[in-house]
């Protein structure tokens, strides 16, 4: 989680114009998303995509369930899926919303949490968002056994469909806060 005393980490990302020519897009930053429309995507998408490298370089592509969560996505994946095992080689990924029209793709960093108190925060909130009983994942997830990944953004890309021209907007983090996860 991000640490609360640190404001270059709770600071919101730079916003910019994706680099995209030939797209058309505006040189101006007239247009643009702000950065709490792409942290309402993130909350309120119900399936996340999640693509990962695989250690001969072929992508992996999964949807997933997640919680956007104090600047971070987190999930929760088996310790022996493709997913998990593409993270722990190659911890770079990225996440994207369900909604297309609506666009919300994230580049970054993916860890597994090692803070107990970060998994307890996680499982009732995940049990409520999907109306799913974790009790019977509870102790896996919280000594660790089974993974919950922190994804850390590095680049955010948001655009609206019937706006793409205009409001096509890049979000850049200059900081990680994976250390904050320990």
């Amino acid at each position: 989680m991000p640490s609360k005393k640190n404001p270059a980490i709770s600071k919101d990302p730079t916003a910019s114009r994706p680099n995209m020519p030939g797209y058309g897009l505006p040189k101006s930053k007239k247009g643009m998303l702000a950065w709490q429309w792409a942290a309402k995507q993130l909350t309120r998408s119900r399936q996340y995509w999640i693509i990962t490298v695989r250690p001969d370089a072929r992508p992996h592509a999964m949807p997933v369930w997640g919680l956007w969560l104090d600047g971070m996505f987190y999930f929760s994946t088996g310790s022996k899926t493709r997913k998990a095992k593409n993270l722990a080689s190659n911890p770079h990924c990225i996440v994207a919303t369900e909604d297309a029209a609506q666009a919300v793709i994230m580049e970054g960093t993916a860890t597994p949490v090692r803070d107990v108190s970060v998994i307890r925060k996680f499982l009732p909130l995940y049990g409520k968002k999907y109306k799913w009983d974790m009790s019977s994942m509870k102790d896996d997830l919280s000594s660790f056994n089974e993974p919950v990944f922190a994804v850390d953004p590095a680049v955010v890309f948001g655009q609206i469909e019937k706006t793409f021209s205009k409001t096509a907007t890049r979000w850049t983090f200059p900081h990680t806060r994976a250390k904050n996860r320990a």
